[in-house]
């Protein structure tokens, strides 16, 4: 079998491939590049099992970053144990046939607990007095700490949240490369996800993210040359386009305003009781799930959906092919071009739930791309940042309160298929070879990721 490298370069389209990208240009030119049709909802969970397994979501069940646990009445984004993917995974399929194959994962989902050899992914430690320490999950667990030893702790803050930068993207590099010198695997799929932050704040303006394509470009430089050296071929792939936005839609509000949801009332904040409504949205970018309690109200909420500026179309789950599965809405809702949704369900910003301006990816109901920025309202914002910290090291207790809850600061967004194709996720080989095919849909991906490997 061939010695392959799947670099997953986030947000990476057409539209960004130039002047400021020369490596990442050269490459494809040197090569071949397809346009891959995105995955739907073109959410990074989504897209990511969906290439992993050649299958729709309607077969492996990932329908979203995240989704409504009907069995425990709660809505839950980021969770990260392999065995929620309902399909066999391409890694399984090839060590069925070749018993020396063996396979790496670096940071792509659904990385604990799968049938991977070599897997590490982010995985911080929450300790009981509030702090959350960064740290990876690794197997073997000893890489882990081998890692760590030699490269530093991972960062996790500049991995998500308001000071993300490259030094995510760059340490996860630095871990493939050194997990390639000690195992030596078949197949290394890498996840770079620094062009997903910027391209959030600022949309796809090339002159405001002209640094993050520079950055990106010489870290995929740095995997390529060192992976060519090792006689492997480097696949480039993303998961979709980031395309502007500039009009935030609050689903839940306008649910909430017709009596369809509940909230509960805690120390004078409101919290969402998913189990008890009647009908809530699990928002997530430009897609959202609407579960609804009864199924005579689809109707009902399907007409008041459609009616709400910044929404595109809503579908009824079980008429479509991608998402007909247990796990999805019994409503998807899209939004139109240049609008996204927002989990809020409150309609005063002083009974927001505390979680809301802090970054919390795990208990907020739904995706929240506004933990990327800090309250403009407050000043000095790092001083404080700091001085909680100082805080929690002394053992009190602090709400890390610096996230705004304007929804209007975002600027990029994806879930919806764009209507250009240059805003299509890509596909890139280092060699020709890929036949005369330009564009592809998202479950091929799949397939010729498994010829590269098993071709000779």
């Amino acid at each position: 079998m061939n010695k392959t490298v799947v670099i997953n370069v986030v947000g990476l389209s057409r539209r960004l491939i130039g002047e400021h990208t020369p490596f990442i240009q050269e490459y494809a030119q040197k090569g071949q590049l397809l346009t891959v049709k995105p995955a739907f909802p073109a959410v990074t969970c989504t897209a990511q099992s969906t290439y992993l397994t050649g299958r729709l979501p309607a077969d492996h069940g990932i329908v979203g970053n995240g989704w409504y646990f009907k069995d425990e009445a709660e809505v839950k984004f980021w969770r990260q144990s392999n065995r929620l993917v309902q399909a066999e995974k391409i890694w399984e399929r090839l060590k069925r046939e070749d018993t020396e194959f063996s396979c790496a994962n670096l940071f792509w989902w659904y990385n604990m607990y799968s049938s991977a050899d070599y897997s590490v992914t982010p995985r911080p430690n929450y300790l009981a007095d509030g702090r959350k320490i960064p740290d990876v999950y690794s197997h073997p667990p000893e890489l882990r700490d081998r890692l760590q030893t030699e490269l530093g702790r991972f960062p996790l803050f500049q991995f998500w949240g308001p000071k993300t930068s490259i030094r995510s993207s760059q340490w996860i590099a630095d871990a493939a490369i050194k997990t390639d010198k000690l195992y030596d695997p078949t197949l290394t799929l890498i996840y770079l996800p620094h062009l997903d932050y910027n391209l959030q704040r600022f949309g796809n303006n090339i002159k405001l993210i002209e640094k993050d394509l520079k950055e990106i470009d010489r870290v995929v430089a740095q995997l390529v040359t060192y992976y060519a050296e090792r006689g492997c071929n480097a696949l480039l792939l993303s998961e979709y386009g980031i395309t502007y936005v500039s009009r935030p839609v609050h689903l839940n509000r306008v649910l909430r305003e017709k009596d369809f949801l509940a909230i509960r009332l805690e120390r004078g904040l409101e919290l969402l009781d998913a189990g008890a409504s009647k009908a809530f949205a699990v928002a997530d970018h430009q897609i959202a799930h609407i579960y609804c309690k009864d199924s005579l109200l689809l109707p009902e909420v399907k007409t008041l959906l459609e009616a709400q500026d910044g929404v595109e179309k809503v579908l009824i789950t079980k008429d479509t092919k991608e998402l007909n599965h247990d796990r999805a809405g019994d409503l998807i809702v899209i939004a139109e071009p240049d609008a996204w949704f927002t989990y809020y369900y409150w309609l005063d910003d002083k009974k927001a739930p505390d979680f809301a301006q802090t970054v919390d990816i795990h208990r907020k109901p739904g995706y929240d791309p506004v933990e990327m920025f800090t309250d403009p309202g407050k000043r000095l914002i790092f001083l404080r940042v700091l001085g909680k910290l100082l805080k929690k090291k002394l053992g009190f207790r602090t709400l890390m309160d610096i996230i705004p809850l304007d929804a209007n600061l975002v600027r990029g967004s994806h879930g919806r298929i764009p209507d250009d194709p240059v805003d299509f996720p890509i596909f890139i080989s280092g060699s020709p070879g890929l036949g005369g095919q330009q564009n592809i849909d998202a479950t091929d991906v799949y397939e010729l990721i498994y010829r590269q490997i098993t071709s000779i």
